[in-house]
């Protein structure tokens, strides 16, 4: 089987979000089933020079983008059992940011055209493109509506990966003529229609073989008008080729055994290292060292999807508790000031840091005795399973992704992997909080099992990689 992602963001080359991540991830572990691997993307400005100068130039075309004709160069990079190959075009995408610019609509009809003529160019002809959010969903109507005289592609079928759907590329329908070349009925049927607009999600979801999305109780929950963002109706008729797959997370990265931004490494039969880090933590942010108080801790961007309009009603009603509160984001510029002006009245009980620090992060995964994951919605959650791998509980509101991953605890049979509330009110993050510092202060041994039963969770890419192989066999064939 031959496969070629299509993606905005690939870590470790250029990466904004969880999409960066997986795209960086899933490739790779699929490398090892035997599956020829290849991933397409832009060659982003914020590409590190010490990959660029890996990259060997293997040709050039020339693209028409409705009347213009644009340069597309070739760049290929073999790493890990994958090879990556890169579209440069300075005008589109030699840029300080990835997306957020006026003609990103231009710029993403681009790639996906180059991408399409680059697989006969490089005689790479996959079995299957598997093309992820908006930047990439036109490919497969351009593969069934402009491109379905070249034979060589005529076999080539698609899966498309929703990781968000708030982002879904909405443009003027003048796009099909002005930029990708093609007629508009697909437009006026309205197969590809949205509010009188292209949209390119929408065009992904009809026109591809297979759709899903990053987690079970996501693919349920963006079929209704609370989450679908206006695509739950084209989602419930499409619904036969929808599925979840929960999103996997690095485990030679995220392992408290060998990580080296810890103080002390430990793993889940010699916890005494967690200790250490709990203790370097609570120095490095200012706090009293205490082993003996729960630390909570939050590492995220601070917006409302996040939920932390919930975090801010309640935090002065939770440090009136004996415990302690870390904060490393940046976010919503109210709720930086009013975090911060927080932790000026409490000093001695929240620390707050207002920035972006990966290695930072990873302490406070293992130093941390809780962490706090309130989203309104979360299409599937990547902190929550790095915590659990570094013993540190995840306190959750039950929604997507977080419902999948996190068993809340349950009182009467003390089992659990963290601890959940399902309304998203400030009164029940403050109750689930409540009952883990609980757990935490008078029931030392059932927190010391739900440490085990975290740390014990499968969230491998290794797990997920195989899941997302049976998807592509159900097409392949």
């Amino acid at each position: 089987m031959k496969l070629l992602f299509a993606s905005a963001e690939c870590a470790p080359f250029f990466k904004t979000g969880g999409l960066g991540d997986v795209i960086g991830a899933l490739p790779k572990e699929l490398a090892k089933k035997d599956i020829e691997v290849a991933v397409v993307l832009p060659l982003h400005k914020k590409m590190p020079a010490a990959f660029r100068e890996r990259c060997e130039h293997v040709g050039s075309l020339s693209i028409d983008v409705g009347w213009r004709n644009q340069y597309c160069g070739i760049e290929r990079l073999d790493m890990d059992n994958v090879t990556y190959y890169f579209i440069d075009n300075l005008y589109y995408f030699n840029r300080d940011d990835l997306y957020g610019f006026y003609d990103d609509g231009e710029r993403f009809a681009f790639f996906q055209l180059a991408l399409i003529e680059m697989m006969e160019a490089v005689d790479y002809i996959p079995d299957i493109i598997h093309v992820n959010d908006f930047h990439t969903a036109m490919v497969p109507f351009l593969l069934k509506e402009k491109y379905h005289w070249v034979e060589a592609y005529q076999s080539i079928r698609t899966v498309l990966t929703i990781h968000n759907i708030e982002f879904q590329g909405r443009y003027n329908p003048e796009v099909l003529s002005d930029l990708f070349g093609v007629g508009d009925r697909k437009y006026h049927d309205g197969t590809i229609r949205f509010e009188n607009d292209i949209n390119f999600l929408k065009s992904g979801i009809v026109y591809a073989d297979k759709v899903n999305t990053v987690s079970h109780s996501y693919a349920r929950e963006i079929q209704t008008s609370e989450f679908g963002n206006g695509l739950e109706g084209i989602l419930r008729q499409e619904q036969g080729k929808l599925s979840g797959i929960v999103n996997g997370i690095d485990y030679e990265i995220n392992n408290p055994e060998t990580d080296p931004a810890l103080k002390s490494n430990y793993s889940l039969t010699s916890l005494q290292g967690k200790k250490d880090c709990k203790k370097e933590l609570q120095e490095l942010m200012e706090l009293p060292v205490r082993e003996d108080v729960p630390l909570i801790a939050v590492v995220s961007r601070l917006t409302h999807q996040k939920g932390f309009h919930l975090v801010l009603e309640e935090l002065e009603n939770l440090l009136q508790y004996d415990v302690q509160f870390v904060l490393l984001g940046t976010g919503d510029p109210s709720f930086e000031h009013h975090f911060r002006l927080i932790s000026e009245w409490y000093p001695n009980k929240c620390a707050v840091n207002i920035t972006f620090d990966v290695t930072l992060a990873q302490k406070i995964y293992a130093g941390s005795d809780m962490f706090l994951m309130p989203s309104k919605f979360e299409p599937c959650g990547l902190s929550q399973l790095i915590s659990m791998r570094y013993g540190t509980l995840p306190v959750v509101h039950e929604i997507g992704g977080l419902k999948d991953t996190v068993e809340p605890y349950n009182p009467v049979e003390k089992t659990g992997t963290g601890f959940g509330f399902s309304l998203f009110t400030p009164y029940y993050m403050m109750e689930a909080l409540k009952k883990a510092v609980h757990v935490y202060q008078d029931e030392q041994d059932v927190w010391k099992n739900l440490m085990h039963r975290a740390m014990s969770q499968d969230f491998s890419w290794e797990t997920s990689s195989g899941q997302y192989y049976s998807l592509y066999q159900e097409i392949y064939g």
